[in-house]
């Protein structure tokens, strides 16, 4: 059975599914999020936990035989930053805990493409050494240490650890009005019927739909053999909003989407995440590009709030 902290998230759901889809047992757990996306109801099993409860989380053993651990739950900073951090890191913790006393045969854990800060090569790739350069978020800068925390703390246990550095992923379950990703609200202003800011057509950068991200690490989770401790998972081609733009016009006509001419910084080109190492050890290919994302989310959005 592979455990999925934070698995009613976005990015944890839809991994969930494509686990559920490849014939494994899944158990996801869940700390506030009670209601079970219609696409997992009845697929998996659901514990109430609290990742910072080290005994609650040793206890899922005792009712689940666990052979992998997906490390996705986290917390969202508000004023106190120091404590945003003491939580996720006991979270984090008490997870490779249980990976080391279960003898698990792979954690994952999520990072981000914001560990790349201050590196000027495009498109971004593993083996890049991560500069000490100031990064955007506190998010950011807690999965830029987990990184070396999980490789370090898994250490002769036996257990593969997987840094999963996720691009920028948005789609069903994401927040409509998310700070975090500015697709799912340029699309809920649209849906409302409201004319959205004016976006510069050349501006992008990466681009992952959620249900892709979801299967590419399902499977890293399930590949024979792995030849790399971290991962890229993204779609592996940057996006542009004039892209986005023209995919919405198709599912949703309605206000007048303008955009500006070019980038708004000028010439050059916009990041994204290289995904060769995914493709060539986990087979991954993506399902969806720009345009038949948009037409999947706006038709999930009409039976869905978020």
């Amino acid at each position: 059975m592979i455990l999925i902290t934070g698995g009613l998230g976005m990015i944890g759901a839809h991994t969930a599914r494509a686990l559920a889809d490849l014939g494994h047992r899944v158990v996801v757990t869940t700390h506030r999020r009670a209601e079970v996306p219609s696409f997992l109801a009845g697929r998996v099993a659901v514990e109430s936990l609290d990742v910072t409860d080290r005994d609650a989380f040793l206890a899922l053993a005792v009712r689940h035989d666990i052979g992998d651990i997906v490390h996705l739950a986290g917390s969202v900073p508000g004023e106190d930053p120091a404590g945003f951090f003491r939580t996720d890191l006991t979270g984090l913790l008490n997870a490779l805990d249980a990976a080391r006393a279960w003898g698990v045969r792979r954690f994952a854990v999520a990072s981000s493409l914001g560990v790349y800060a201050g590196r000027s090569e495009i498109p971004w790739r593993e083996e890049l050494e991560l500069p000490t350069a100031r990064l955007p978020h506190p998010i950011v800068a807690f999965k830029k240490a987990a990184e070396p925390l999980t490789t370090h703390g898994l250490e002769g246990s036996g257990v593969r650890p997987i840094v999963l550095r996720i691009g920028s992923t948005w789609g069903p379950l994401m927040d409509p009005e998310s700070p975090f990703n500015p697709i799912p609200p340029y699309i809920s202003a649209v849906l409302r019927g409201e004319q959205p800011q004016p976006w510069y057509a050349d501006d992008g950068g990466d681009f992952c739909y959620a249900p892709d991200a979801g299967r590419a690490i399902a499977l890293l989770m399930t590949a024979p053999a792995l030849r790399h401790d971290t991962y890229n998972v993204s779609s592996g081609r940057p996006f542009t909003n004039r892209e986005l733009a023209t995919a919405l016009r198709a599912v949703a006509p309605g206000p007048r989407l303008d955009l500006l001419p070019g980038r708004q910084a000028g010439p050059g080109d916009n990041p994204y995440l290289d995904i060769t190492r995914l493709i060539e050890d986990a087979g991954f290919a993506p399902t969806f590009d720009v345009a038949t994302a948009v037409a999947d989310y706006v038709a999930w959005r009409a039976g869905n709030p978020r």
